[in-house]
């Protein structure tokens, strides 16, 4: 049967359609091109060159009643096999390597070709503040390093 009324809605729906299966077009392609912030300074820890990256200029986030920030690890030295465990959090001073255990959170996991880390955060990160790194060996040897927070990273 065929429809007598010419509506706008009826001439125009098939736009929507097309709009709406384009959509899912520009998601893949923002997922494929991702946008980091640049990496900070290379430090050297032991035998380890480490390069952090944030993966975004977002402030902490709340994961698990804990605020945590995202951050990318690059060991440009040294074999990431003979780290036993390793630890990221921001604030004024490294947490204790027994207070970190205690949780999952801070943990460093990934693979040799580089770390994630959901690193323990503040709420509201400064410039006073300072992001560390505490670092354990098979051979019990307790590594700490510091960065400074860029102040395009602060809130």
């Amino acid at each position: 049967m065929a429809r007598l009324k010419n509506t706008a809605w009826q001439r125009y729906k098939y736009i929507l359609n097309a709009a709406l299966l384009a959509l899912p077009c520009w998601f893949i392609y923002q997922s494929l091109n991702p946008q980091f912030p640049a990496q900070w300074q290379t430090q050297t820890i032991g035998e380890f060159a480490i390069t952090p990256m944030p993966l975004d200029l977002a402030p902490p986030y709340s994961h698990h009643s804990e605020y945590v920030k995202d951050f990318y690890l690059s060991f440009n030295e040294g074999d990431v096999s003979d780290i036993r465990q390793a630890y990221l959090n921001i604030g004024h001073s490294a947490l204790p390597i027994n207070e970190l255990v205690i949780g999952d959170e801070g943990i460093m996991h990934g693979t040799v070709h580089g770390q994630h880390v959901h690193a323990i955060a503040p709420q509201k990160i400064t410039t006073n503040d300072k992001l560390w790194i505490t670092i354990e060996t098979w051979q019990g040897e307790q590594l700490v390093q510091k960065w400074d927070i860029p102040s395009a990273f602060s809130q």
